[in-house]
């Protein structure tokens, strides 16, 4: 599997932007994403089964992720709450192994959805949410894992914890809001080399004592995974190029 390095980018190159035959299927491309990340974690001495694969399903329909699942895969990916209420109720009760991720943003008059339909939450980015979550956790009885997504090329446009902040805003969130902040996520500047911010990000839940770091996407995984990633958000290398409705 050809992968493009150092991009940061959910991308495909090659037989991955193929057609819909046996040999370019969903099974047949998640077992090619298994075996890279087995050979790499091999290869840099890390133990078998060190990384979970959350395989990243937005926009692809329901049927996509069920030939995942008949492949074994229990571990997704969604940007979207309302995308993913409709399609991962009914496979949850089908699949009751199933771990659900939520991976994009999220607004806080979605936390209550959010909190019932997902086991975790990638995207703690702000005292706001963190406030709304911990209130909606409270009423529920759910508590979802919280994962704090880390701004690690301080870029003004995108959301985040600036890594300067992160060690408080932890504090804050544990101490006195009582989250089940469990590790740190991020997605580094697109037109910079991800190794550097895979580092930081590695170093940084070192630190903090966070056993769980989210890194690296379909363009850049495998060096998520040799820089320390325990989780990869792997998308296009296994359901294909995106379905986007007609303009």
């Amino acid at each position: 599997m050809t992968m493009t390095q150092g991009t940061g980018k959910d991308t495909q190159t090659g037989a991955e932007a193929g057609d819909s035959t046996v040999a370019d299927s969903v099974t047949a491309r998640l077992d090619s994403v298994r075996r890279a990340i087995a050979e790499t974690e091999s290869a840099c001495g890390r133990g078998k089964k060190a990384i979970t694969l959350i395989a990243v399903s937005k926009t692809h329909p329901a049927e996509a992720v069920e030939e995942a699942l008949a492949a074994g895969q229990r571990v997704f990916g969604e940007n979207r709450v309302q995308e993913a209420k409709g399609k991962f109720p009914a496979l949850k009760e089908r699949f009751p192994d199933l771990e659900l991720h939520l991976i994009g943003p999220l607004q806080t008059n979605k936390v209550k959805d959010a909190v019932a339909l997902f086991d975790v939450i990638q995207t703690l980015d702000r005292p706001k949410l963190a406030e709304a979550l911990a209130e909606e956790m409270a009423k529920s009885g759910r508590r979802p894992r919280c994962l704090i997504e880390v701004n690690t090329g301080e870029e003004p446009q995108k959301a985040g914890i600036a890594p300067a902040e992160v060690e408080a805003f932890l504090a804050d969130c544990r101490d006195r809001l009582g989250l089940p902040v469990t590790g740190l996520m991020c997605i580094p500047p697109v037109d910079e080399e991800p190794a550097m911010h895979f580092a930081l990000l590695a170093e940084m839940a070192r630190r903090l004592g966070l056993p769980e770091i989210s890194m690296g996407m379909s363009g850049d995984y495998e060096t998520a995974v040799r820089f320390g990633a325990t989780h990869v958000r792997v998308g296009t290398a296994i359901f294909g190029a995106r379905p986007y409705p007609a303009q």
